[in-house]
């Protein structure tokens, strides 16, 4: 057995894996949950108005934010959270932080490159699943 073969085989456990990325996404985002959750949605309320949309939605952002990062976390409904989530970044990018697309940083980052990562790495714990470490066994 080469030492390339035998790395491969000590560092393979998918399910740690998933359960890592849940915690991590879910972790970041619920962040951005406590601060809705502490100084409310009603910002968002004039950004929907302007895009023509009903500011029951500014609500959305708890489900997005705080609900649907725990269900991920503890791998509740995971796949259905994960859209969720991402739904939520979509959100985010096209009210908020749509305007810096085609944008880079001082240091020569994608202005939007945190948003992707939220939103790409919701779909990807979507295509995945929770795997063997969670609550529900999807």
């Amino acid at each position: 057995m080469t030492l390339l073969t035998k790395f491969n085989h000590a560092v393979d456990h998918p399910n740690a894996g998933r359960l890592l990325l849940r915690v991590l996404l879910g972790g970041l985002m619920l962040f951005h949950g406590y601060f809705k959750l502490t100084h409310g949605v009603s910002w968002i309320v004039p950004i929907l108005a302007a895009h023509h949309l009903p500011s029951l939605l500014a609500y959305g952002a708890y489900i997005g934010e705080v609900v649907a990062p725990l269900c991920i976390i503890f791998g509740l409904f995971t796949r259905v959270a994960a859209l969720v989530y991402a739904i939520n970044m979509v959100f985010a990018v096209l009210l908020i932080a749509g305007a810096n697309f085609w944008n880079t940083t001082d240091v020569g980052a994608w202005a939007l490159e945190t948003e992707a990562l939220y939103l790409v790495g919701g779909l990807v714990v979507m295509l995945l699943g929770a795997g063997k470490y969670s609550i529900s066994k999807e």
